[in-house]
Parts: structure tokens; C-alpha cells; sequence
């Protein structure tokens, strides 16, 4: 009778073997993983090769050509280069069609397509699935249950809070102007924004300015009794139907402002138009929502004859939109006058808060 022991030679052996096999099992996992992701950057070439871009690494994608605080200017260069759309590649299997044109906008925001997972999902653990991460049914739901809280009647408490801000603002403004502090002016505000908030307001002189367009509108009409191109800029303090709300001092270097504006302009806030476009316009040049993304549901051709497949992702970037030079001439400058009554704009070339379903 004999007993069979394993000898360290055999052990060692064995070790080996199933060493090798293992070796072997992730060298053809990584074949077919680099097979894989070689396969899908092919089909995405393909998907996108109607839509130019500036040459991208492999591997990293654009990555290297935004450096830090510097994104923003970067890519405004692809605005004006590049008409409409380009794809921004984040990795070399990775790529996203940056979209800046109100008509492709309006085609995307009139589907009905689910929103990007990555660009979403990290903020989901800080705010949770609420209004702004959820899709479809659910979110028609909770933006019906959310719609009373968007009515202008829940603004008006706050007019008062907010003029009394501003005129504080303005107290600030003639100290600093009093002192002559020119440098230390300039470094808070400039002078567009120091004059479109003094246009707001109320001019020296007892008057409100309004927009020539909106005066001319307004005399051209049979309730208006005046005539039409009468050349009105200015109307006496006071809106229509109303005394003026108070005289002003010549000497005084400020505007003339009434004890209880802040109540005057909570029963106005719709005859301020000036006061609107002037939001808009900053709405325009910082939009609170500067970029959402789309996953695509199914193939869309856009107005051009341009075509993406299903899958792709797209984002919509609010912030090109209103920076592009084609839908916004000379875009980095603060002008409300865009807004003005009677301005012929398309539809979807401003979406501050992004437009459609969700």
C-alpha cells in the first residue's frame, strides 16, 4: 500500500498553470474590451462626420485644448468657426454635439427625449431627484403641482425689498461719485450697466425714458391720441391715468424718487418695459441654466439636412446660444434694446431657463 503526496515541484506546477490560464483569460477580456470601445469611437465617427470639429486626440479628446478658466473662450472660438453644432470629445469614445442654434434648439426641445444620465448623475446624491433630474410622466406631474408657485402675483412682496436694495445701491454709487472715486467706481460696475439702471429708474429731470419704438407704437394707435412717428422719448413722471408722483430739484444731482415707490411700482411692474428688457438682456449674457443634455431616442434630421442616430448625446448650450455672433450681433455688449418691443428675434434664440418638455 502506497500514499500518494504532492510534492512542492507538482504544487508549484499547478500554481503556475492556472496562472497562465488566468493571464490568458484577461488578456482576451482586454482584446475584446479594446475591440469593444474601438467598434463604438468608429460608430461614432460615422455618426458624426457630417458635423466639423477641430482635431481631437484618440485617447483624451478635446481635453487638452481647454485649460483652466479658459473653456468659455475657447469655445466660443468653435462658435464662430463652426455654424449651427460640433461634437466636443471627451474621451476617445465619448463625444457629445455641442448645439448652439435656435433652429436645431428648436427641434431637439420639441421631442420628447430623456435626459443624459452623465451629465446629471452627480447631482443627484446633493439634490436628489426633484424638478430638475426627473423625465417624462413624473416630471409633467410635479411641474402641474409647482405651477401656482410660477405666477407673477408671488413676486409683488418682494418689489418692495428689491427697489429699497436698489436704492441703496444708488445712495452708494453718488457717495463713491461724491469722493470722486473714479478707479474704485469702475471696479463694481461699468458704466453701461450704471446707466441702464439709471434709465430704470427715474431721470433727473422728474421723467421716465422709454423705449422711442414703444412710444411710437403706443402714439400710432386710435386710444393712443397722438400720431404716428411722432418722435417722444420721454413722458412726464407718472404713468398714464396717474399724477406725476413727485417734482424734482434742479439742484438736486440725483433722481427724484417718491416716499412709497416701492408700492407704486408693485401696481405697475406691466407698464415697466424698459425695466423688463433690461432683465432680459442680463438673462441673455449670464443665463441661470447654461447648458442642459439630451440622449437621443431616436434618429432627428435637423433644418439643414443634417442627421445624428439614436444614442447620440447631445447638450444644449444656452451660453453659445446667446454669445453667437450670427444670432446676436457684437454679443458681449449689455444692450436691452434687443428686447424691445417689436424686435424681430426667432423663438429659441433666448432660453435662459431652457424651453419644452423635460
Amino acid at each position: 500500500m502506497s500514499v500518494s503526496v504532492l510534492s512542492p515541484t507538482r504544487l508549484l506546477g499547478s500554481a503556475s498553470g492556472l496562472l497562465q490560464v488566468a493571464s490568458l483569460l484577461a488578456l482576451v477580456l482586454l482584446l475584446l474590451k479594446a475591440a469593444q470601445l474601438y467598434l463604438h469611437r468608429q460608430w461614432l465617427l460615422k455618426a458624426v462626420r457630417e458635423f466639423p470639429s477641430p482635431p481631437s486626440h484618440w485617447l483624451f479628446g478635446h481635453n487638452q485644448e481647454f485649460q483652466k478658466d479658459q473653456e468659455l473662450q475657447q469655445f466660443q472660438k468653435w462658435v464662430e468657426k463652426f455654424p449651427c453644432a460640433c461634437p466636443r470629445w471627451l474621451w476617445g469614445s465619448r463625444v457629445n454635439l455641442m448645439v448652439y442654434d435656435p433652429d436645431y434648439m428648436k427641434v431637439v426641445l420639441g421631442r420628447s427625449d430623456p435626459k443624459n444620465d452623465g451629465t446629471y448623475r452627480f447631482l443627484a446624491p446633493w439634490i436628489g431627484y426633484g424638478l430638475l433630474l426627473l423625465n417624462g410622466q413624473t416630471w409633467f406631474q410635479h411641474r402641474r403641482m409647482l405651477t401656482p408657485a410660477f405666477h407673477y402675483d408671488i413676486l409683488k412682496p418682494y418689489v418692495g425689498l428689491m427697489a429699497d436694495s436698489v436704492r441703496v445701491m444708488l445712495d452708494k454709487w453718488e457717495e463713491l461719485i461724491s469722493q470722486d472715486s473714479h478707479l474704485e467706481i469702475s471696479e463694481h460696475i461699468s458704466l453701461m450697466t450704471l446707466d441702464t439702471i439709471m434709465k430704470c429708474a427715474f431721470s433727473q429731470k422728474g421723467s421716465i425714458q422709454t423705449d422711442r419704438q414703444s412710444d411710437q407704437a403706443e402714439e400710432g394707435t386710435p386710444t393712443g391720441g397722438g400720431r404716428a412717428g411722432e418722435d417722444q422719448e420721454k413722458k412726464e413722471l407718472g404713468f398714464p391715468g396717474h399724477p406725476p408722483l413727485c417734482q424734482s430739484d434742479p439742484g438736486l444731482p440725483g433722481p427724484c424718487l417718491p416716499s412709497d415707490w416701492g408700492s407704486y411700482f408693485r401696481d405697475h411692474l406691466d407698464q415697466m418695459p424698459y425695466t423688463t428688457m433690461c432683465i432680459k438682456e442680463s438673462l441673455r449674457l449670464y443665463p441661470p441654466v447654461p447648458v442642459v443634455g439630451r440622449e437621443l431616442s431616436k434618429p432627428i434630421t435637423f433644418p439643414d439636412g443634417r442627421s445624428l442616430p439614436r444614442g447620440i448625446h447631445v447638450s444644449l448650450n444656452f451660453y453659445a446660444l446667446h454669445h453667437n455672433p450670427k444670432v446676436w450681433p457684437n454679443p458681449e455688449v449689455f444692450d436691452p434694446s434687443r428686447f424691445a418691443r417689436g424686435s424681430d428675434s426667432h423663438s429659441h434664440a433666448f432660453l435662459p431657463f431652457s424651453g419644452g418638455s423635460r
